[in-house]
């Protein structure tokens, strides 16, 4: 077929999902875990389902087949379209028809480990505040996982249960994933047991913590404070204008009427001011918004490690990683 592929059949390929490919053509490879997931044989912590696929061990994930063929087998994307078409060709796959979203999702909390000493210690390492931190392991807001000893951020709905887990590994190789089931409406969050009308935001769980650390570290308060996370970068629409709101935000402010002010504490990246640029733009005027980003480094966890004088410690980290 060689290296080049016309868009018809190329779309053609990127229409056939995980499930249908490897049902069809490579049934022994799969395992069914319950009526709507399904692992693979050779990878057990692949999980496959309603149309998506994520290896949670390695911290990636994709929609097609050709997504897996690419990045589990490591085949470059012509060659991973071929394969797919070939298939094609010889039989047609049977889809597997994709079921409709529950409302309420099942959320499956990673297992506990008995203490929670690597976590602990991997966000002190961070430079977040040992008193926070042991703070929200008594709410049960965050805890160490046992098989891979991640770090795991909890968020709970308005009846106090459990509906999204964030796992983040407490090692070098920098592996994020959500726990299946997860509804980012419900990120993770520090609420305020009185009623503020202020509201702040993060991208992620580390950048909120470090916030919190500053309050801290600078003799104000930081349990009467409201902050919640987007879990992870928020992707504005190329218009502007038609960007959506974020369901941790959308979620938050309409079971939160007293909130008067929000205040974004978005990343100083590139992205970062985009995100925030868009959420001025889109959030109801009702609000006063506020774009507070750090002073200077690229998040609050980096300003954060700056300031505790740990900032050569994340870089001698970042170059084991490389």
């Amino acid at each position: 077929m060689g290296k080049y592929i016309p868009p018809d059949l190329l779309e053609k390929a990127k229409k056939v999902d995980l499930l249908s490919f490897l049902m069809t053509y490579y049934p022994n490879e799969l395992i069914r875990v319950s009526s709507k997931e399904y692992k693979t044989r050779t990878h057990s912590s692949l999980k496959i389902s309603n149309g998506f696929w994520n290896w949670c061990s390695v911290g990636v994930g994709g929609k097609n087949a050709m997504d897996y063929l690419e990045k589990v087998l490591g085949y470059d994307f012509p060659k991973s379209a071929e394969i797919v078409l070939d298939k094609l060709q010889i039989r047609p796959p049977i889809f597997i028809e994709k079921k409709e979203k529950d409302r309420v999702k099942t959320l499956i909390l990673p297992e506990k480990n008995n203490n929670n000493d690597r976590a602990i210690e991997y966000l002190k390492s961070r430079g977040i505040d040992e008193e926070i931190i042991k703070k929200c392991i008594e709410k049960e807001l965050i805890y160490e996982e046992k098989n891979y000893h991640n770090v795991v951020f909890v968020g709970y709905d308005e009846n106090k249960k459990a509906r999204y887990a964030g796992c983040r590994s407490t090692d070098n190789n920098m592996f994020k994933n959500d726990a299946t089931g997860s509804d980012k409406a419900y990120s993770f969050r520090l609420e305020s047991t009185e009623k503020t009308d202020r509201l702040f935001i993060f991208e992620g769980a580390i950048d909120l913590l470090s916030y919190a650390t500053f309050f801290k570290l600078y003799g104000f308060k930081w349990e009467d404070k409201n902050m919640i996370s987007l879990v992870g970068v928020y992707q504005p629409s190329k218009i502007i204008e038609q960007s959506k709101v974020p369901l941790a935000i959308e979620k938050y402010l309409k079971n939160h009427q007293e909130i008067k002010k929000i205040i974004l504490c978005l990343d100083n990246d590139t992205a970062g001011r985009n995100e925030s640029k868009a959420l001025q733009i889109v959030l109801p005027k009702q609000y006063e918004i506020l774009d507070r980003p750090p002073k200077y480094e690229k998040d609050y966890n980096d300003y954060l490690c700056n300031v505790l004088g740990i900032n050569r410690i994340k870089k001698l980290q970042k170059e084991r990683i490389r």
